[in-house]
């Protein structure tokens, strides 16, 4: 059984601190389309990711769970 991971929350901190999916997708450096792939889990979010989103996010390590795994 393949896992699905539904990202509301950490969609709604990019809204929060970026204003638009494009502006932090710009942040991050990759494309607003590559962003939308997995934040509809249709591409694989990395540990890279997770570290950088995260920094950019002002995401701590202890709420990495409520915003990547749940």
């Amino acid at each position: 059984m393949e896992r699905t991971f539904k990202y509301s929350k950490l969609k709604g901190r990019i809204i929060e601190r970026y204003g638009t999916r494009k502006a932090f997708a710009e942040a991050v450096g990759i494309a607003e389309n590559t962003l939308s792939l997995k934040l509809n889990d249709k591409a694989g979010i990395t540990r890279e990711d997770i570290l950088t989103w995260s920094d950019l996010l002002g995401i701590s390590l202890d709420e990495y769970g409520s915003f990547y795994f749940e």
